[in-house]
């Protein structure tokens, strides 16, 4: 059989409804990692679901213990010839709370529902729908070729995604030499819309960053103390201006990354975001000036408020507060100095009146990207655009985080990421869905690239 058929098996996974009755039987697993009622679900997810199918592939698997014990492993692997190209892929079980209750129509979080062009269901799009997309396409690839891949294939498999994937950068390091490869090749996140392919070579990294301005104890009488009492919250929201202004520019030169390189420049110069009538659209003159939005997303740092408190808001009391907090958030690319970042902002609110403000941080995620000159990029984009005749969107990163920094730094492995669901896909949410047409076309783009890897008589 030829690489078109490959392709045609693999969407044909959707067509006869085989995929959404294995996805089915996936979301109704309750896999939340940050429900500690759950661990003996997450174990099960492993065991019960995805053992019996990687062993339908003629892979080898077990599970792994976690250091902290908060969520186990599962690795596979599949070997063919010790000279074809071997490939190490990545997905997680795990899922946000379900919040039930929440959805449209009552809709069950924990059952697949079609409705039109959508399937809902937690996890369909965040991450199980995913890793679930490339099985299937390992299977029909497998089909065509008569019962053979053409390559090496290892997976691993977390639970703990959603808690920040606490053991993974332990666990890959106990397993370095297991986890030897070519190319790490994994789906998650949103592509860049749903109307086109697209691959992410990383992701941005994160810092939460907390600012607590603590002046006394409880409130005191507006009315009788105004004027000659500090208001927390009055310094607080002027702390925060000098950092960033009321347009989401970045006033702080430590929070903003190296100077944009004319190679990021050149390979965004065709990436257009153009969000889809349902999702929010871009604000007008927001961000930073200069760069298209393509780049203020994917090549430059934003810091974001996320969440600010004094006093009461259901119930405002005439009074003064005693204290005020925010929990910030920095997103940065390769090349930030987000290990300096606490003690900048620090040094720069003391220079500007404001050393009440006690600054700390929290939650840090590493930013990390395949260089640009792997020879693997193109090769991912050639094969995408011989299965859907479209060139794909190539972004330096995913706009949010992933813990791609292990398989690129602490592995050392060019990666790969070609996602399967888009930015409005609610993922996170209530109504969280995948779209049919795009899961179809996924499939294909999956089927074309296990192909064309199994085409090579040796790695890039």
């Amino acid at each position: 059989m030829s690489r078109s058929d490959a392709v045609a098996r693999a969407r044909q996974e959707l067509q006869s409804g085989e995929f959404l009755a294995e996805l089915g039987r996936r979301v109704a697993y309750r896999t939340e990692s940050q429900n500690a009622e759950r661990h003996d679900c997450l174990r099960a997810y492993l065991e019960e679901e995805l053992q019996p199918s990687f062993s339908q592939l003629d892979f080898e698997s077990r599970l792994i213990e976690s250091p902290s014990g908060k969520a186990p492993y599962l690795l596979a692997h599949y070997r063919e010839n010790p000279q074809a190209p071997t490939v190490l892929m990545y997905g997680h079980g795990d899922v946000v709370d379900g919040m039930a209750g929440e959805w449209r129509d009552d809709l069950d979080p924990w059952a697949v529902t079609r409705r039109e062009n959508r399937v809902y269901g937690r996890g369909t799009a965040d991450n199980k729908g995913q890793h679930s997309i490339n099985l299937a396409a390992l299977r029909a690839v497998r089909a065509a070729r008569g019962g053979r891949l053409g390559f090496n294939a290892k997976f691993l498999v977390e639970m703990g995604e959603e808690i920040g994937s606490p053991d993974l950068n332990k666990v890959c390091v106990s397993l370095r030499d297991e986890l030897k490869a070519d190319l790490f090749l994994a789906s998650d996140g949103p592509r860049l819309s749903a109307e086109r392919p697209t691959i992410f070579l990383g992701c941005r990294g994160g810092l939460r960053i907390h600012l607590d301005v603590n002046l006394r104890d409880g409130g005191h009488h507006s009315g009788n103390w105004g004027g000659v009492l500090a208001n927390p919250a009055t310094i607080l929201a002027n702390a925060i201006a000098t950092l960033v202004d009321g347009h989401g520019r970045l006033l702080l030169d430590q929070l903003k990354p190296p100077r944009l390189s004319n190679q990021i420049r050149s390979v965004l110069a065709d990436v257009k975001v153009e969000p889809s009538a349902d999702e929010p659209q871009l604000s007008d003159n927001w961000g930073e000036e200069g760069l298209s939005a393509a780049e203020r997303l994917y090549a430059w740092n934003t810091l974001e408020v996320l969440a600010i408190s004094s006093g009461n808001i259901d119930k405002p009391a005439n009074a003064i507060p005693g204290q005020a907090r925010a929990v910030l958030q920095l997103r940065f690319v390769v090349g930030t100095k987000f290990d300096s970042v606490v003690d900048s902002v620090r040094t720069h609110l003391r220079a500007h009146g404001f050393p009440m403000v006690e600054v700390s941080a929290t939650q840090s995620f590493v930013a990390s990207r395949t260089d640009f000159d792997s020879p693997w990029i193109n090769w991912a984009a050639e094969s995408i655009r011989r299965t859907t005749g479209r060139r794909p969107a190539v972004l330096p990163n995913f706009g949010g985080s992933l813990p791609n920094d292990v398989f690129s730094d602490t592995l050392g492995l060019p990666t790969i990421w070609v996602p399967h669901s888009y930015p409005g896909c609610s993922q996170h949410a209530p109504d969280e869905h995948v779209l049919l047409d795009l899961t179809e076309e996924a499939l294909g783009i999956m089927a074309g690239l296990f192909w064309d890897l199994g085409e090579m008589p040796r790695p890039l």
